[in-house]
Order: C-alpha cells, then sequence, then structure tokens
C-alpha cells in the first residue's frame, strides 16, 4: 500500500503580515502559529512523516518547544526563495525514505486550523485517483477585476471557479518530475496541470484559512476556540 508523507514549506517571512518575526512564528492560543498546523498533520495516523521546511538561517524555531508533537515530525533546513524550490528540496530529502506512488501532502506552514475531517476526506476521495488533487472551496463571492488606478476593469464569473487550498496531494514521482519541468509556479497542483494533468477537487471548507493579515490570525483563533 502506498504509504503518506507530508511536507510543510516554513521558509517564509510573511513580509504581508508586516509583523517583527515570520508570521508562522506568531502566537495563536499561546503556542506558534506553525505548532497548530503541525499538530493537524502528526496527530493524522494515515501520515508516517511530516517534513517541516525551514530557511537555513532561521533562528525562530529553536526558542519553541515541538516535542509535544512527537516523533512523526523532523525539521530540514533547506527552504529555497520561493515555494517551489521548498517544496523540490524537501522532496529529494524525502527520496530516502519515499517511493515513486507514495503520497506526498503539500500543506501551507500558515493554515493552522486544517480539521481531521478535512484531511480524511481528502485522503479518501483520493486514494485511489490517478493523478491527484487538492482541498479547495467553490469561489462564493463576486469576482472583480481591477485596473492600474485600483477601479473596476470588469465583473468576472464565478461559475466553476474554485479557491485552491492545501493540503495538496500528488504522488512523490509524479510531483518531482512536474516541479522539475515546472517552477514558476504558486502551488503544487499548477506544476501538476502543466503536465496535462487533471488534479481533483476535493472540497473543503472556509475554515481552513490561510494566515496572511492580521485580521486573519484572530479569525484563526476563533476558529481553534469553537472546535475545542
Amino acid at each position: 500500500m502506498p504509504r503518506h508523507y507530508a511536507i510543510v514549506p516554513a521558509a517564509g517571512s510573511g513580509s504581508r503580515f508586516a509583523a517583527d518575526q515570520p508570521k508562522q512564528y506568531l502566537d495563536l492560543l499561546g503556542r506558534p502559529l506553525l505548532f497548530h498546523t503541525l499538530a493537524a498533520l502528526t496527530a493524522c495516523p494515515d501520515i508516517e512523516r511530516v517534513w517541516v521546511v525551514l530557511a537555513p538561517d532561521d533562528r525562530w524555531w529553536s526558542r519553541h518547544d515541538w516535542s509535544e508533537l512527537g516523533p512523526k515530525l523532523e525539521t530540514v533546513r533547506c527552504g529555497g526563495a520561493t515555494r517551489a524550490a521548498s517544496v523540490t528540496n524537501a522532496l529529494r530529502a524525502a527520496a530516502m525514505v519515499a517511493a515513486d506512488d507514495d503520497w506526498i501532502l503539500v500543506h501551507d506552514a500558515a493554515r493552522p486550523c486544517l480539521s481531521a475531517a478535512m484531511l480524511d476526506a481528502l485522503l479518501t476521495e483520493l486514494a485511489d485517483d490517478p493523478v491527484g488533487g487538492i482541498l479547495a472551496v467553490p469561489v462564493a463571492d463576486t469576482i472583480k477585476r481591477a485596473d492600474a488606478d485600483q477601479r473596476v476593469a470588469a465583473t468576472e464569473p464565478r461559475d466553476g471557479l474554485w479557491q485552491a487550498q492545501t493540503p495538496q496531494m500528488f504522488r512523490y514521482g509524479q510531483l518531482e518530475k512536474a516541479l522539475k519541468s515546472e517552477m514558476a509556479v504558486t502551488d503544487e497542483a499548477g506544476a501538476i496541470e502543466a503536465l496535462g494533468l487533471r488534479p481533483k477537487l476535493v472540497r473543503g471548507d472556509a475554515t481552513n484559512l490561510k494566515v496572511t493579515w492580521p485580521a486573519d490570525l484572530a479569525l484563526a483563533a476563533m476558529i481553534l476556540r469553537a472546535r475545542k
């Protein structure tokens, strides 16, 4: 049976958040934001190992206690300048244990509200899928295209549009091949699509938000408190 591994790129600086430290280390309910992200993955019995990808010069990781997350968690200090570079470097590190048909789940460091139910849905729906896929939600809001003056240039039809989330789950061999041939992507699905393949959309929900702005951190805290 194929095994499941997870990669969490956490080498970014979170410049849009404008904080004095990378946003993945900001406090969220008494823990670093990243702790909650990693906890969701390490708690999954189907995931055998979780690699968190740090910048080579990361000085914040060692300031926190991660031991509660258990032996599944491993750090690799091979973060690159882009997400694709970080994931590619992590795949090289994973080559020691991962086979081509094993599943790799790539999850954003700044998505701390991934639930066990969402993760289970992804694993179940993609178990026999020939391509793999991603968590996503249908776009609900009206979409406006802006011009250079930040005025509405057009209203875009939202039929068939989905907002991509993570984890994004693909076979090790296929993902490695995809990223080698297409590094100018913002997510793993984009690299898979560049191979001419069609990832499956597995419906998640809006609580699996990505913390990008300060208000998102407060919302994530509300979501996590409500679950407890």
